[in-house]
């Protein structure tokens, strides 16, 4: 067994949404273990910033644009990693949408779609290319981000919550399936974090106060506190860990 269970060294890893936030710490970190990354968001530009980055710091980083909502992107990207890489190791699902905040009443037809397609039917089918490409290499790791409103449904995030639940019956779906080709599958569930996909909760002082009311850390977690758990899943640390969801809440699950 390798003396360094984290090493990454010869592995290639496509993260989505990596162009900032929790996405682009989990990109930089994994680089830093040894990963070639695949760093990929909706527009390239983001993303090559971020490779320039970890470049810079002595890492193996490439930008490719991906909308996970559409599915010829999905399947142009799995294309491109194939030709050029022959494998893939390890992907981290953390693009999301998230474009209605309110009453679940009130949900509209267009913010409904663009949630599901990018949160069920992207997750789903990134880790079914993902892991057809994993098994032409007899194994590999997925790590899927939900969220804690997953388990407990956010305030005014009502079709939000609904598909993180989803991402967590797709990592257990997956994981069960997939382990007979070496395949492993988790899922990270983050607690409120300082981004700017989660600005309209930080920067309300309101809601913030209402939400530290239930985090015993009284505080909100900051992107890079949420890469180390996903590099412990990807790595041969985690070798016998499949199918589970790892909660990075300050402590919000308790209850």
């Amino acid at each position: 067994m390798n003396k360094n269970l984290f090493d990454l060294s010869g592995k290639v890893a496509l993260v989505t949404g990596a162009s900032r936030g929790i996405g682009e710490s989990i990109a930089k970190l994994l680089a830093q273990y040894g990963a070639h990354v695949i760093v990929s968001s909706r527009k390239v530009e983001g993303c090559q910033t971020v490779v320039d980055s970890i470049v810079s710091a002595g890492g193996s980083a490439q930008a490719i644009a991906c909308h996970i909502g559409e599915m010829e992107q999905i399947e142009a990207i799995f294309e491109q990693i194939s030709t050029e890489h022959g494998k893939l190791d390890i992907l981290v699902n953390n693009a999301a949408a998230n474009p209605y905040f309110g009453h679940v009443l009130d949900t509209d037809l267009g913010a409904f779609q663009k949630t599901v397609d990018v949160n069920i039917r992207g997750y789903f089918f990134m880790s079914s290319m993902g892991a057809k490409l994993m098994k032409k290499n007899e194994g590999g790791a997925i790590v899927n981000v939900a969220s804690i409103n997953g388990v407990i449904p956010g305030d005014y995030q009502g079709i939000y919550s609904i598909t993180k639940a989803a991402v967590i019956s797709i990592t257990k779906t997956f994981a069960k399936e997939c382990a007979q080709f070496n395949i492993r599958v988790n899922a990270l569930l983050p607690g409120g974090t300082d981004t700017k996909f989660a600005s309209t909760l930080v920067n309300n002082p309101k809601i913030l106060k209402q939400m530290l009311h239930h985090v015993p850390m009284k505080r909100v977690a900051q992107p890079d506190e949420m890469a180390g758990t996903v590099l412990y899943l990807v790595s041969d640390a985690s070798s016998y860990t499949t199918g589970t969801a790892i909660n990075v809440d300050g402590g919000y699950l308790i209850g």
